[in-house]
């Protein structure tokens, strides 16, 4: 009786499933788990840096209150320009037998006629202005000349080797002398425009033509004031 007995147990064990042995260890796997979690939760809050909260504060400046320009009133537009009337063509009437009366020395007397227009040349020395020519003067006597830019150049400014040009204006005569003479453009020197004058009394030219006639002429003439550099 006992030999059957025991097969009867044996098998009764055997049929526990893992199911069985899972509820059967719940117990010990959730006391455990919450042992676990208490103590890590410790150790975090224990352990944890103590963080505290930055100052985030500001300050605002004063507002400034900002007075605004007064309203501009804003004109109205101009009114439209009219457009200008279309021309019309009027229609007259003319006669064909309109005559011109004769105009006779009779009754039109020579007494009671105006003057003759006078046409009298402007006078050119006055000023320099611009005179037709189709001969331009040349220089007779560029010897003398020459001597006397080297006699007028002021000692002062040639021995510190200071030069320059003055433009001149010419007022020339019909016999190629010089009547009248005015700078036109200076050199920056005074003492060098001076000088200019007064060479410029000694050229002689030959007479300027306009076409086959002999005219006086204003030109523009440059004279210039060089220190002469002597090789050694």
């Amino acid at each position: 009786m006992n030999a059957k007995a025991i097969p009867a147990e044996a098998a009764a064990i055997n049929l526990e499933t893992e199911n069985d042995r899972f509820k059967r260890s719940f117990g010990s796997w959730f006391w455990g788990s919450m042992i676990a979690a208490t103590v890590l939760h410790f150790m975090l809050f224990q352990f944890w840096p103590t963080q505290t909260a930055a100052d985030v504060s500001f300050t605002a400046e004063e507002l400034e209150m900002i007075e605004l320009p007064p309203e501009i009133e804003i004109p109205p537009p101009p009114e439209a320009i009219s457009r200008p009337a279309t021309p019309v063509m009027a229609t007259a009437e003319i006669d064909d037998d309109i005559t011109i009366a004769p105009t006779t020395f009779a009754d039109n007397p020579i007494d009671d006629l105006p003057p003759l227009p006078t046409h009298e040349a402007p006078d050119i020395s006055v000023a320099p202005v611009f005179t037709p020519m189709t001969v331009r003067p040349e220089i007779r006597n560029r010897a003398e000349i020459q001597q006397a830019l080297l006699t007028q150049y002021p000692a002062m400014l040639r021995n510190a080797g200071i030069g320059g040009t003055v433009e001149l204006w010419f007022f020339i005569s019909k016999e190629g002398r010089v009547l009248d003479r005015r700078v036109f453009r200076s050199s920056g020197y005074v003492q060098l425009d001076e000088a200019a004058l007064k060479v410029a009394d000694v050229f002689r030219f030959t007479p300027a033509l306009n076409r086959e006639k002999i005219v006086q002429v204003w030109i523009r003439f440059p004279i210039e004031f060089q220190v002469l550099q002597h090789a050694p």
